[in-house]
Parts: structure tokens; sequence; C-alpha cells
């Protein structure tokens, strides 16, 4: 069974850092573009990072971009993202999935929760 799980939220003060983790069982998720999406509180998942499969090709929305980074772990099976210089408006849920830019209808994860204090 494919399972994408999301982790490493937590709380952090504003202009601290967390890593976060998408680690997918039953799959590789070298050969994927893998998304990671953003749902602020009371409001609808946005994409914020992705990164391709072949030459790991990523992108970033603009209220991260130079703050957060996407990369692909060593073995293939994680894709994480470093997030430096939170703010409070990155607080929310943060999901994974196998496509970029737009959320997919249902994550196949639980999401991982990013709080930001002042």
């Amino acid at each position: 069974q494919v399972q994408l799980v999301e982790s490493g939220g937590g709380l952090v003060q504003a202009g601290g850092s967390l890593r976060l983790s998408c680690t997918a069982s039953g799959l590789s998720l070298d050969t994927y573009s893998v998304g990671w999406f953003h749902q602020a509180p009371g409001k609808e998942p946005e994409g914020i990072s992705c990164i391709g499969p072949i030459k790991d090709d990523t992108w970033y929305t603009s209220s991260v971009e130079g703050r957060f980074t996407i990369s692909r772990g060593t073995y293939g099976n994680t894709v994480y993202l470093q997030m430096n210089s939170l703010k409070v408006e990155d607080a929310g849920a943060y999901y994974c999935a196998l496509r970029c830019f737009s959320p997919p209808q249902e994550f196949w994860g639980q999401g991982t929760q990013v709080s930001v204090s002042e």
C-alpha cells in the first residue's frame, strides 16, 4: 500500500527553522514530482514548493522563495522542506503530494502542523 507521511512540524519562534519530511512507503519518490502544500487556518491548501523527478528542478511560490528549500533524501523515499526565517503567516498544516502547484482533492497523509509564535 502506498503511503506518504509528513513529519517534522512543531512550535517555533518567528525567525526560527524547521525541517519537514515527506516519507513514502510502497514506492520510490525519485521518479515523481513531489510538491509541498500549506494550508493556513481557515483557508484552502496552496502549493508552495515542488521538486521535479529527473533533474530535480525546483519551484517555490514567491512567499517562501529564499527562505524554504526543497530537496530529496539519499535513499529515494524522502523529500524534505527546510524552512528558515519562519513567519507567523507560515503557520498551518503542511502536506506533501505526488503533484505540484494545485493540491489534490484529498491528501494521502495526515499532514504536519507548524505553529509560529511572535
